[in-house]
């Protein structure tokens, strides 16, 4: 058994992996030394193991650099001092950078000096596929130029650029997992950031990118699902989530194989771009009027927005509920409460399924005589916990109302 005292000076070599790590798209050699490019991942136990922590060295850094535009890769790493193996039996430290290579592309730079001479590439970098949007942003006092590209792995080199970005999913998307690039059925998009270079000449450098993968719908129809979809740390809250969806969505719409857009499993963030880009749309559409969506979410919603933006039925209701909470005058007592039932009624049905359910189950046990009782949950706790849930969607509603408002604004 080890004491007390050695575990203490152990613990003096234990490194939590999300600050080890540093994360840089490197545009120009004076990025490599500059802090103000760095960024860090939201996690990395799927790399590191759930307690996301690194053992066996002092004022450790992981060093994960990318070249902006063909993702040439770097990985290195520091630390002011590394436990000695024989210091303590079989107490070792972690094998970090094999860690991360087993998750890595093949040709990676191990030394700097060769991945500052690989930034001269991205002069000739292009993206692959078809442009499908174009568009700029305001950021201070300057404008930003953004393209959307769809590519397939039939483009030239892009299964090597696909495969360094995909990377990025490890530190930003939870449960992530390498998709299977010989299935022609998924698709690409890519975003980039056209830029001058310092020589003069036009540079891209990745910005994004989405996947989603077409499954089929009997009849003939398809049902494109997103996968993944994600921003890169750098570029977050500048509205580019919302250009990246818009062009996905370009793409599918006009289709009349197309029956719906799904998503999978998204995550809360990327709900609200969602929610937002669809309520900007449906508040095109005549059905969601204001004097109808006072009223209650009919089929005639369903369908146009299912028609016209491919919005599937479960999101097309929730967009309602957002488009009439904007709608609502919330100091109006009666207009507000007869809103929060409509959405509190539809929060409750599979409760109300639950519920059914169980009585089915307590029914059958006592037919049976079977001794023991099913547990059935209190009104007031069910009450409760929906009081709670719909406070919740409110101010998930209010976020998006908010944004709609903005951009009404601009």
């Amino acid at each position: 058994m080890m004491d007390e005292a050695a575990e203490a000076r152990l613990k003096a070599y234990v490194s939590d992996s999300n600050d080890a790590l540093e994360f840089k798209l490197v545009r120009k050699e004076e990025d490599v030394e500059d802090d103000e490019t760095s960024f860090s991942p939201e996690m990395s136990h799927q790399v590191f193991g759930d307690s996301e922590s690194i053992f066996g060295y002092k004022d450790l850094k992981v060093k994960l650099y990318y070249s902006a535009g063909c993702l040439e890769t770097y990985l290195g790493m520091s630390y002011s001092e590394k436990l000695q193996t024989d210091m303590y039996e079989g107490v070792e430290p972690d094998e970090v950078l094999s860690k991360m290579t087993e998750k890595l592309p093949p040709k990676v730079h191990d030394k700097l000096d060769s991945f500052i001479k690989s930034l001269a590439q991205d002069e000739n970098f292009r993206p692959a596929g078809e442009l499908l949007h174009s568009f700029s942003v305001h950021d201070n006092d300057q404008v930003r130029h953004f393209e959307v590209y769809k590519a397939d792995m039939t483009c030239k080199d892009f299964k090597e650029y696909h495969d360094r970005l995909q990377t990025f999913i490890l530190w930003y998307i939870d449960a992530a997992s390498f998709i299977d690039v010989d299935d022609d059925q998924w698709h690409y998009f890519n975003m980039y950031e056209k830029y001058t270079s310092t020589s003069g000449s036009p540079c891209y450098a990745t910005i994004g990118f989405a996947t989603v993968y077409q499954y089929y719908a009997y009849p003939h129809h398809t049902r494109p699902r997103i996968a993944q979809i994600l921003i890169l740390p750098p570029f977050q809250k500048m509205g580019l989530c919302a250009h990246l969806l818009k062009a996905i969505y370009h793409q599918y719409i006009g289709r009349s194989e197309v029956k719906d857009i799904t998503v999978e499993d998204p995550a809360i963030s990327f709900q609200r771009v969602r929610d937002y880009v669809d309520a900007m749309n449906c508040m095109s559409l005549s059905s969601f009027s204001r004097e109808l969506l006072l009223q209650s979410f009919n089929k005639e919603m369903a369908n146009e927005a299912r028609e016209r933006f491919k919005i599937n039925k479960r999101q097309a209701r929730r967009v309602y509920e957002i488009l009439r909470l904007k709608m609502t005058d919330l100091s109006n007592e009666q207009e507000y409460r007869e809103y929060r039932l409509a959405v509190k009624r539809r929060l409750n049905i599979p409760y109300k399924r639950e519920l059914h359910d169980l009585r089915k189950l307590e029914s059958a046990l006592k037919n049976l005589d079977k001794k023991g009782s099913v547990a059935i949950p209190p009104a007031e706790q069910r009450i409760q916990a929906l009081e709670k849930e719909y406070r919740a969607l409110e101010e998930d509603y209010k976020r998006v109302i908010r944004r709609l408002e903005e951009a009404s604004e601009q």
